[in-house]
């Protein structure tokens, strides 16, 4: 799996944590998810620890690094710009009321409609593959449709190009 993958797929757990049990601080929530989400990969690479055992994590790697470098901005703005996606969402979900819909898929749609609309630096295709693909891995077995017809409409109001600058 890409390195971009994996950041978008972290970005869409901290969401959904995000949206189900709002932090007090987004700093301290994502230092916190991001330790985690290490100790979670050391525990599962060396087998579950002692009971009671809390042991100290080595620095983040290379990888983990640039992993939380890439999804950071993406958390940070999905969260800053929460009311203007859904907005955007409930423009384009027709028959669909945004508290209906499953908390993945609307976290996975807010993130890529972020990119969408506030990242030049990432082709709307490319943001609505990877919905796509994190959808169908993370949701329901129709997840990937419904997204992808609300991305591709998205996609179709936007004043630059779908595959590149």
């Amino acid at each position: 799996m890409g390195k971009r993958r994996e950041a978008r797929e972290r970005a869409v757990q901290f969401l959904f944590q995000h949206e189900l049990n709002p932090p007090e601080k987004l700093d301290q929530a994502l230092d916190h998810f991001w330790e985690s989400q290490r100790a979670s990969a050391i525990a599962g690479d060396k087998g579950p620890a002692m009971w009671g055992e809390t042991p100290e994590l080595p620095p983040p790697t290379t990888e983990e690094a640039a992993t939380r470098l890439f999804a950071d901005p993406l958390i940070r703005g999905v969260v800053e710009n929460r009311d203007r996606l859904d907005e955007e969402i409930k423009k384009y979900a027709q028959n669909w009321d945004l508290h209906r819909m499953a908390v993945v898929d609307r976290n996975i749609l807010r993130l890529a409609i972020y990119e969408m609309l506030f990242r030049d630096d990432i082709p709307p295709v490319v943001s609505i593959n990877e919905a796509v693909d994190i959808a169908k891995r993370f949701s329901t077995g129709d997840s990937g449709k419904f997204v992808n017809g609300i991305l591709d409409r998205v996609r179709g109001q936007l004043m630059r190009p779908g595959r590149g600058l």
